[in-house]
C-alpha cells in the first residue's frame, strides 16, 4: 500500500506540473502576441523625411499642432511629422517662401584684408523662425510691460513711421541693445534689435506668444524702415504655420 501511495503522490505532482508548465507557456505566448498586435496598431509617425518639394508636413511643440514647409526646416533631423522640442525654420524675404535646397551654396564668404575680420554674408533677405515651447518663461507682452522698463534709459527718440527707440542701459542684461517700439501702442509692434557694427549688421527679434508657444522671428534692422509690411508679412506668416481652428 505504501508504495502505490507513493507511485500516486508523484504522479499528481508530475500532472499538476505539468498543467503549470503549460499554463506558463500559453501565457507567455499571449503575452507576445498582445505586444506584436500593439505594435502594428498603434499610431505612429513616419520616421522617413518628407522630402523638400512636400507642401507641408504635420508637427506639434508643447502640444500646439503647426503645418511647416519641409524647405524651411533648418534642422535635418526635424524634417518629419510628429512631436518636436522646437522647430528652427528660415523664409525668404519677402516671399515667405522657402529658400531653394542649394541657396546656402550661394552665400559666399567675401575674403578679408589681412588682420581685418572676415565680412558677414548677406543675409538681408532671410527671415529666421524659431517656436518652441513657452514653459516657465513669462509671455513676451509680459515681459514688455514689466520686465524691459526695468533697464531702459529714461529718453526715447524718434524712429521711422512713429516708432520710438529707446536703448537699454549698460550692465543690464540687454546692454547693446536697443528696444524698437511703436510709441502710441506698443503692444501692436515692438521688437529688440542690436545695434550695426563693423563687419556686423543690425538684427531684431520679435517674440509672439501662441498658446503654449513662443514664436520668434530674427530679422534684418534695415526692415524697420517700412515697418508696418514687415508686421503684416509676420501676420500672414504666423497665419500661414497656424490658421485658426488647427
Amino acid at each position: 500500500m505504501r508504495a502505490q501511495a507513493v507511485a500516486g503522490m508523484r504522479s499528481t505532482r508530475w500532472k499538476s506540473r505539468n498543467r503549470l508548465v503549460a499554463l506558463a507557456v500559453a501565457t507567455a505566448i499571449m503575452a507576445v502576441v498582445a505586444v506584436f498586435v500593439s505594435y502594428l496598431l498603434w499610431p505612429t509617425w513616419p520616421k522617413s523625411q518628407v522630402s523638400l518639394d512636400a507642401p507641408t508636413v504635420p508637427v506639434t511643440v508643447a502640444g500646439v499642432l503647426f503645418n511647416v514647409p519641409p524647405g524651411a526646416i533648418r534642422v535635418k533631423v526635424q524634417r518629419q511629422p510628429g512631436a518636436h522640442e522646437r522647430m528652427d525654420l528660415v523664409f525668404l524675404w519677402p516671399s515667405l517662401v522657402p529658400p531653394s535646397p542649394d541657396s546656402r551654396a550661394d552665400i559666399k564668404l567675401p575674403a578679408a584684408e589681412d588682420g581685418e575680420p572676415p565680412p558677414t554674408p548677406r543675409t538681408s533677405d532671410r527671415l529666421f523662425v524659431t517656436i518652441a515651447g513657452l514653459g516657465a518663461v513669462l509671455p513676451p507682452l509680459t515681459r514688455l510691460r514689466t520686465i524691459y522698463p526695468r533697464y531702459i534709459e529714461t529718453q526715447a527718440t524718434s524712429g521711422p513711421d512713429g516708432l520710438a527707440i529707446v536703448a537699454f542701459r549698460s550692465g543690464t542684461p540687454y546692454e547693446g541693445e536697443d528696444l524698437i517700439y511703436l510709441a502710441e501702442t506698443p503692444e501692436q509692434f515692438y521688437a529688440l534689435c542690436s545695434r550695426a557694427t563693423r563687419g556686423l549688421p543690425g538684427t531684431c527679434t520679435q517674440e509672439r506668444s501662441l498658446d503654449a508657444t513662443v514664436v520668434t522671428l530674427r530679422f534684418s534692422r534695415d526692415w524697420l524702415a517700412d515697418w508696418r509690411s514687415t508686421a503684416a508679412g509676420f501676420d500672414r506668416l504666423v497665419a500661414q504655420l497656424h490658421a485658426p481652428g488647427q
